[in-house]
């Protein structure tokens, strides 16, 4: 996660990344879409402890209920909870096809990867579901289901965010947070206790997006300042692109990969969870996920930019490529 006003995250060769077929596709039943009760709907994308919305500097503990980090002895991704065994991720985080899923574990409803967490739980994975259409080389549907081994009991630090429908409407300009515990810099860690950071970009129409990037699909949804200086980055693959209406917050993207980070001018590019509505819910065992129409309103549009409470100052461009925004 970056809130910075120069410089890119380094990398020196485009990620290549073989495809992931962890649950076979030919034997998953695609059951019905359930319709939400009026509770469901009133459940995800609460989030009581988030008081405050700065931008650029730690989250307040319990703002981002939702978000979990996927551990590979250390953090490696993020995630995002949709129902109470049910996760959300990014597909280029399941590189390898025979990875063994008893070594990896999911950590919810914490604040911090090092300190003490009272309030957080750990999880084993059951099973992981990666799209089937996932491309490798372009990052199309970029995104993957996870099932934890035993549900989580909702609270004020562990509760399910809702996900866009088909019908929503994220214009140009729309203001959406992204959180993360991913790196700062060029080889350069989140410093020490990681404590989960925020940042708020507005939303980067497609057509224009396309001109840092060869591929931009409808699946895809970019965001970033046009000065650069705040981006997602290196670990925070997987994690939740959410947008707010009144109390309630809805997942319109996860992250997916960029060129460097937080370059001006260069959107990093996100898969848009409206697209998969149908593929998710086909697969979702148990208790459904939410979806809600979320149509952007003047309160979370802007062009202004808001005022940098805290960034970083990173070394000058070294490399342009993009990446796979993962920590392996």
């Amino acid at each position: 996660m970056l809130d910075k006003e120069t410089g890119p995250f380094d990398v020196g060769h485009c990620v290549k990344i073989p495809p992931v077929t962890l649950v076979d596709e030919s034997v998953i039943v695609h059951r019905p879409q359930y319709r939400q009760t009026p509770d469901a709907e009133k459940e995800c994308g609460i989030a009581p402890r988030n008081t405050r919305i700065v931008g650029g500097e730690d989250a307040p503990e319990g703002a981002w209920p939702w978000q979990a980090s996927l551990q590979r002895g250390g953090h490696s991704c993020g995630a995002s909870l949709i129902t109470d065994e049910w996760l959300l991720c990014a597909a280029h985080c399941f590189p390898f096809p025979n990875e063994n899923i008893n070594t990896l574990r999911i950590l919810l409803g914490h604040q911090s990867l090092e300190l003490e967490n009272p309030n957080g739980e750990v999880r084993t994975i059951a099973e992981i579901i990666p799209h089937p259409d996932f491309n490798s080389q372009t990052l199309d549907n970029d995104i993957a289901l996870i099932r934890i081994s035993s549900p989580v009991t909702f609270t004020d630090y562990i509760r399910p965010v809702c996900l866009a429908a088909p019908d929503s409407d994220v214009a140009d300009g729309t203001n959406v947070w992204i959180t993360g515990w991913g790196t700062i810099g060029s080889d350069e860690s989140l410093p020490s206790p990681q404590t989960l950071q925020e940042v708020e970009i507005p939303v980067v129409s497609n057509s224009e997006c396309a001109e840092s990037y060869n591929v931009i699909t409808s699946n895809m949804i970019c965001a970033g300042r046009t000065e650069g200086g705040r981006d997602s980055c290196q670990g925070d693959s997987g994690g939740p692109m959410v947008g707010q209406n009144g109390s309630q917050w809805t997942q319109v993207g996860v992250v997916s990969f960029g060129r460097g980070c937080a370059l001006p001018d260069i959107p990093g590019v996100y898969a848009r969870v409206s697209e998969y509505q149908s593929w998710i819910s086909g697969r979702v065992t148990g208790r459904q996920p939410t979806f809600v129409t979320f149509i952007s309103d003047g309160n979370n549009t802007s062009n202004a930019v808001a005022p940098h409470l805290s960034y970083y100052l990173l070394p000058p461009l070294l490399t342009l490529s993009f990446t796979a925004h993962v920590l392996m």
